[in-house]
């Protein structure tokens, strides 16, 4: 193994701005919150272009409810789906760990299953298709999902496994071990596993979702479950280089075990996208 000194020390600043000493408790504003705000607004003006485009009709008032739901979803749902998946017997012992936000913990699986609630919501309240609404929804996912691993690699939070690769990164709260070029314990250098993920499942699959919904013609409901199938799919794969930041489950990490059932729904999504065509082709 190179050196340990020869490696970039992660020393970024959660924060973009310091609040010293400040009597509501409130210590400053954090990148992370920064990545949902940018994604939730990065969706909102996306709505307005389709809608502009004439690829998704929604007014201004419906696309504000719409947002609305769509943060409540991801809040809530991330936040229940990492205590319910991650962290399940300190929620026992304590259900309103649930309301500690500021300790962190969010889920993007129970993220997704909080915005499919809400998009169920939105669309028996305004009539709108949901598989077709979904589409939209999913074809801007990814650009929440890159801002949100983004934070992460700045937070210096779910680093990767060990590494030697020259762009490795030491992050100086992860485990140490002894290094003999530097006389002591440190730690060790580490895949950015979060920039891959980013880089997966945001930039990737932004990508391919954005030329699905704008040069392809698609049933209702197949771009929604291309998203959920390409991201498990894509998690998977980032998880590979990832430590895992829970015990494993059948010897595979929480996230690679909750991303085969996002898998499995979105082939039955896409299924049931085709036979929907199908049967409209035929008048049945």
């Amino acid at each position: 193994m190179p050196m340990a000194s020869s490696y970039w020390v992660h020393d970024l600043s959660p924060f973009l701005i310091r609040f010293p000493d400040n009597p509501l408790g409130i210590d400053g504003i954090r990148y992370y919150g920064l990545a949902y705000l940018a994604g939730f607004i990065g969706a909102w003006f996306m709505l307005r272009v389709y809608d502009q485009r004439g690829k998704f009709a929604i007014n201004a008032d419906a696309r504000a409810t719409l947002i609305t739901a769509v943060i409540v979803g991801v809040l809530a749902g991330g936040r229940l789906g990492y205590m319910l998946m991650y962290d399940l017997d300190a929620f026992i012992r304590n259900p309103l760990l649930l309301f500690r936000v500021d300790q962190g913990g969010m889920a993007s699986h129970g993220g997704f299953v909080g915005v499919t609630l809400a998009l169920y919501w939105f669309a028996r309240r305004q009539k709108y298709p949901l598989l077709k609404l979904g589409d939209a929804i999913a074809s801007l996912a990814p650009l929440g999902l890159m801002f949100g691993r983004i934070a992460n690699f700045i937070n210096g939070e779910l680093w990767g496994k060990i590494s030697t690769v020259p762009w490795a990164v030491i992050f100086p709260g992860s485990p140490t071990s002894y290094h003999p070029d530097l006389g002591g314990y440190y730690p060790d250098p580490r895949h950015p596993s979060q920039l891959y993920q980013a880089a997966l499942e945001g930039t990737f699959l932004l990508i391919y979702l954005q030329w699905r919904f704008w040069k392809t013609r698609t049933p209702a409901g197949q771009i929604g479950g291309e998203f959920l199938l390409g991201y498990g799919l894509v998690r998977i794969l980032g998880e590979i280089f990832r430590e895992p930041d829970a015990s494993l489950i059948l010897g595979i990490s929480r996230g690679q075990f909750y991303s085969i059932f996002l898998i499995l729904a979105g082939a039955f999504v896409i299924i049931l996208a085709r036979r929907n065509q199908r049967k409209q082709n035929t008048g049945t």
